[in-house]
C-alpha cells in the first residue's frame, strides 16, 4: 500500500477516477536516447547553462521523467522548476536569454529580473482530455510573470490585454518568438485553461495560439 502511495503523490494533481473499461490505456513513456541526450548535455555547456541531470524515473501510466535535468542558472532566474526533459531546456534557455530579456529591455526599458514560472512535470492530462499533457513527462513548462529590476511584474493573468501598449507589446512579441522556437505554445488566446499562463513544449508540432 505504501508504494502505491507513493506513486499516486509522485502524479501531482488529483485526477477523477474512472471505471477500468473507460481508463484510457498509456503506452509506457519512451524517452530520447541516450546518445541523444549526451548531445543535449553537451549543448547545455557549451550554452553557458548549469544544470543537475536526474535520474530517469517511471511514476505511472503515461508519466515519467526520462532524460531531464534540473536548471540552476540559465543567465535568467526562473522559479517553481522542476524536472525539465533536456531538450525543453535547451529551448527555454535560448528563449529566456535572447528573447525575453532583450525584449523587457527594448521594450519595457528595464533589465529582466526574473521569469516566474507554474511548474514544468506533472502528471496530468490536457485539460477536458483523455490524453496526457506534455507536463506529463517532463516536456513543457507554464510561464506565468515576468519580474523587471525596475520593480514591475508584468503577469499573463493581468497584463494580456494591458490598456499599457508597451506590455501588451512585449507579451505578444515574447509569445511570437516562443512560436518560433517552441513546437507548441499556448496563451489566453487559446482557452480559458491558459488564461493565466503561456504553455511552453518542445514537441516539434507547429501550433501556436
Amino acid at each position: 500500500m505504501a508504494l502505491i502511495a507513493l506513486t499516486l503523490a509522485g502524479c501531482g494533481r488529483t485526477e477523477r477516477p474512472v471505471s477500468p473499461r473507460s481508463r484510457p490505456a498509456y503506452q509506457p513513456v519512451i524517452g530520447p536516447s541516450e546518445r541523444e541526450t549526451a548531445q543535449c548535455f553537451a549543448d547545455l555547456r557549451a550554452l553557458g547553462v548549469e544544470f543537475e541531470p536526474l535520474p530517469d524515473r517511471q511514476f505511472g501510466p503515461g508519466c515519467a521523467i526520462i532524460g531531464t535535468v534540473k536548471l540552476l542558472d540559465v543567465g535568467v532566474p526562473t522559479t517553481n522548476l522542476g524536472a525539465v526533459r533536456c531538450g525543453e531546456a535547451r529551448t527555454y534557455a535560448g528563449w529566456a536569454r535572447n528573447a525575453v530579456g532583450p525584449a523587457a529591455y527594448q521594450i519595457l526599458g528595464s533589465e529582466l529580473a526574473r521569469i516566474q514560472s507554474m511548474g514544468s512535470y506533472s502528471c496530468r492530462n490536457v485539460a477536458g482530455t483523455a490524453r496526457r499533457s506534455g507536463h506529463s513527462i517532463g516536456n513543457a513548462i507554464d510561464v506565468g510573470a515576468f519580474e523587471l529590476k525596475d520593480g514591475r511584474r508584468i503577469s499573463i493573468a493581468e497584463d494580456w490585454n494591458s490598456p499599457d501598449p508597451q506590455v501588451r507589446q512585449f507579451l505578444r512579441t515574447v509569445h511570437a518568438s516562443a512560436c518560433k522556437r517552441f513546437g507548441t505554445v499556448l496563451s489566453p488566446d487559446y482557452n480559458t485553461a491558459h488564461r493565466d499562463h503561456l504553455h511552453l513544449e518542445d514537441d516539434r508540432a507547429t501550433f501556436c495560439r
